[in-house]
């Protein structure tokens, strides 16, 4: 932190420098090639409805890293993903701000909420972009934990949201526990949509043969236990997995192709020695 003497002309400096650096960023983004989300201040409220949200608990006033400060409830746009000033509109507080650290004026705490391991700013992102400035590597906050349906992981950009999305309803239509749950993961978000309108259609004809009807997490684990995993083994036997195919999409591939040929929805060595020939034909 570079210091003159004096707090205002420093203070204007902390601006412009920070101001610069968000520029220049941006600028190396481009060149990169980077899309714009991976720059950009997270919104916490895009993030709360990818994973959904089941409950609140105020945490109490606490330390945090700086670096764990990823996104904003309102202000995305008005600051970069370091929490850099995206234009000068707010230049006079920011600066008020930073001569009020530089004089060692007490700086109240800040308000966020946090999921997982990272935090949205809901009040304080004038302090959080002056501190970061500075070199400071914590702040005080008072946190309030957000309690989501999918575990916060894998978000690492705002692009990610629409698979954790899509995952979201399918788990909240198909209510996959343990193994399962991870075993139904695709790459491709309207896949969810697939998975879960093939597990649907699968218990309406079980329902309707059986002569009775059972519930969403029995329609779950007993379409993993019964179709699923014997599908999935049939396809690993008979080689035709793709090399980056996960379970799931070769599933789907293969029960498509399966109804395609056949008009079935019954699984036997015909139907994969079928499956097998074209599989070898698109090599």
């Amino acid at each position: 932190m570079r210091n003159s003497g004096s707090p205002r002309v420093d203070a204007e400096s902390d601006f412009l420098r920070s101001r610069r650096h968000q520029v220049l960023s941006g600028l190396a983004a481009r060149l990169r090639n980077d899309t714009e989300d991976v720059i950009q201040s997270m919104s916490f409220d895009e993030v709360v409805e990818a994973l959904g949200r089941r409950a609140e608990n105020y945490v109490g006033t606490k330390v945090i890293p700086l670096d764990a400060i990823v996104g904003s409830v309102d202000k995305v746009r008005d600051f970069d993903r370091r929490f850099r000033p995206t234009s000068a509109r707010s230049r006079e507080r920011w600066e008020r701000l930073a001569r009020a650290n530089r004089t060692g004026e007490i700086i109240p705490p800040i308000d966020v909420y946090q999921i997982g391991d990272s935090y949205f700013v809901r009040d304080g992102h004038h302090r959080v972009s002056v501190a970061r400035s500075l070199g400071v590597d914590l702040i005080e906050a008072r946190v309030t934990a957000i309690d989501t349906f999918l575990t916060p992981v894998g978000i690492g950009a705002r692009s990610d949201l629409e698979l954790k999305y899509w995952r979201r309803l399918m788990l909240q239509r198909v209510p996959f526990t343990g193994e399962a749950r991870a075993a139904v993961a695709v790459d491709d978000p309207f896949d969810y949509g697939v998975v879960a309108e093939t597990v649907e259609a699968w218990a309406a004809r079980t329902m309707h043969a059986e002569g009775a009807y059972f519930d969403k997490d029995t329609m779950a684990a007993r379409w993993y236990a019964e179709e699923f995993k014997p599908v999935v083994e049939m396809i690993e036997e008979a080689g035709v997995r793709g090399d980056d195919e996960r379970p799931a999409e070769a599933y789907l591939r293969v029960a498509g192709e399966r109804y395609r040929l056949i008009r079935e929805h019954e699984w036997n060595a015909e139907v994969m020695d079928a499956v097998t020939k074209k599989h070898k034909k698109k090599r």
